[in-house]
């Protein structure tokens, strides 16, 4: 059965609801869910609890959604590029939970999993510890983190089939995979939408069984921050 849906808005739109928990997928702007995300913001819902690795830049991703008001709880790893983000959080207008990059990855990727919690011994003994049960393994003290699971999971990928393999392209791959695991409903936009068969089977970064719908991405790629340099031989190359 195809997953391949059209006109995704009102099929995302359905499903959200006030203080819903969102996954996200993405670093700064890099393999972020642009279409998905502006369905949430043109949504209006509110309260909403986001957990993605940062709220990418003031303008664009998941900032649209901050300078909507619409965020109510964010869990990432830092405040990143967007000085709105940082402006609320100082404030205390925004209530943030700092989770290890590492950290984070692996509480979706447990809560995608089926897994509950699980230890670490990352950010024992400073703040993110604080409230957290721990515990003693070989001498060596561990935090318990629990795993996450989204309502709503949003993804972007590059390449999906229509049964919801997906493929994704280098950086962009980022937390997507693990974003996607851990919804209870989960959301791709894929540059490329292929028939079955036509993506190898070894080549699959995230199984269809995790997707839910599948639609094709519209908004172009945006560049956080472009970095050059000249050609070799070329009339801007400097003689050392």
């Amino acid at each position: 059965m195809s997953k391949v849906i059209e006109d995704i808005a009102p099929v995302l739109t359905e499903k959200l609801r006030d203080g819903m928990t969102l996954a996200v997928g993405g670093f700064g702007l890099c393999g972020i869910p642009t279409d998905l995300i502006k369905v949430v913001r043109d949504s209006g819902v509110k309260a909403l609890t986001i957990v993605s690795n940062n709220l990418g830049v003031d303008g664009k991703g998941l900032g649209l959604l901050l300078e909507n008001n619409q965020i109510a709880k964010v869990l990432a790893s830092y405040v990143g590029e967007n000085n709105l983000f940082m402006q609320q959080f100082i404030s205390g207008e925004l209530d943030v939970e700092f989770v290890p990059q590492g950290t984070l990855a692996e509480r979706m990727r447990a809560g995608g999993s089926g897994i509950p919690a699980f230890y670490t011994a990352t950010g024992v003994g400073t703040e993110v510890a604080q409230g957290k049960p721990t515990a003693d393994f070989d001498g060596r003290t561990y935090v318990l983190e629990r795993g996450i699971v989204a309502d709503i999971a949003l993804v972007h990928a590059h390449t999906a089939d229509t049964t919801g393999n997906l493929v994704y392209r280098r950086t962009a791959r980022n937390f997507n995979p693990v974003v996607a695991m851990c919804g209870e409903v989960t959301f791709v936009q894929a540059e490329t939408i292929v028939e079955p068969g036509a993506i190898d089977p070894d080549a699959v970064h995230t199984p269809g069984v995790y997707v839910t719908h599948v639609t094709r991405a519209i908004s172009p790629t945006d560049i956080e921050q472009r970095t050059v340099r000249p050609r070799p031989g070329s009339a801007d190359q400097t003689e050392a």
